[in-house]
């Protein structure tokens, strides 16, 4: 059983790049789900009904959020109207929407979760090592396979995380930061691990923005209205391999492709 999971879909550019992979990334990688983070996928801060849309409309079984799940008040009217969004499980209670999805294809169920990081992320979230703890709690025997992904800044929060949960989820990846890592890798019970997949939309920014707005925000110390780059996009993902008869993770691949929109 294979999961490819999309990082971070970036503004327009992200969402292109993504129309454009996919029929490829399926043919190649012939995955049986296809999870994304759309935290940014409305003009790189939030998520929209049509940008949800458009990402789902490219076959994306689950969006996954992070601290800018509240970035756009829309969000507020469709979040709970059944739509595949699954925003940070560790929000504090009485939040909309879910921090957990089950996604069921051809007998196989996934569970798809969602945590938010505290570590340099301002953000009023309960501990997300507690919170994985109920969260798992309650999908036991509900699902055969399940996907976390942590929204967090701290490399060190992840990769304890990836710990904590070794042999206790199939997959854990992180998101936010914008820059795929170069540890993916098994860990010893068998979850397979990323520290961060890194970001799909503008090549030639920093991380995602226009790269003359942040070099005169460094220079200056002006703040200054982010804009996403044009340019080339690029396209960050991982395709995980899970065994279906130990519910151990056998491979997970890191895919980095840049492409001309």
């Amino acid at each position: 059983m294979k999961v490819l999971f999309i990082g971070d879909i970036f503004g327009e550019s992200g969402r292109n790049a993504l129309k454009m992979c996919m029929p490829e990334l399926k043919s190649t990688y012939n995955p049986d789900f296809c999870i994304a983070n759309g935290e940014n996928a409305a003009g790189g801060r939030g998520i929209s009904y049509n940008t949800a849309q458009e990402i789902f409309d490219t076959g994306i079984d689950a969006i996954t959020m992070g601290n800018h799940t509240w970035a756009r008040k829309e969000i507020l009217r469709i979040i709970d109207s059944g739509i595949k969004i699954v925003r940070p499980a560790n929000y504090p209670k009485g939040v909309p929407g879910k921090g957990r999805i089950v996604i069921e294809k051809n007998g196989i169920r996934l569970a798809v979760v969602n945590l938010l990081g505290r570590i340099y992320l301002d953000q009023p979230v309960d501990c997300p090592f507690q919170t994985i703890d109920r969260e798992l709690s309650f999908l036991k025997g509900q699902a055969d396979f399940t996907l976390v992904d942590f929204h967090a800044e701290a490399t060190s929060e992840k990769i304890a995380m990836g710990y904590y949960l070794d042999g206790r989820v199939s997959c854990m990846v992180g998101t936010h930061t914008h820059v795929q890592t170069a540890d993916d890798k098994i860990l010893e019970k068998g979850t397979a691990f990323i520290s961060d997949v890194g970001m799909t939309g503008p090549a030639e920014g920093v991380i995602g923005v226009d790269k003359e707005l942040i070099i005169k925000k460094f220079t200056l110390g002006l703040p200054v209205q982010h804009e996403p780059a044009k340019g080339k996009a690029q396209i960050n993902a991982v395709i995980v391999t899970l065994n279906e008869e130990n519910n151990r993770a056998s491979e997970i691949k890191r895919i980095n492709s840049i492409v001309k929109i």
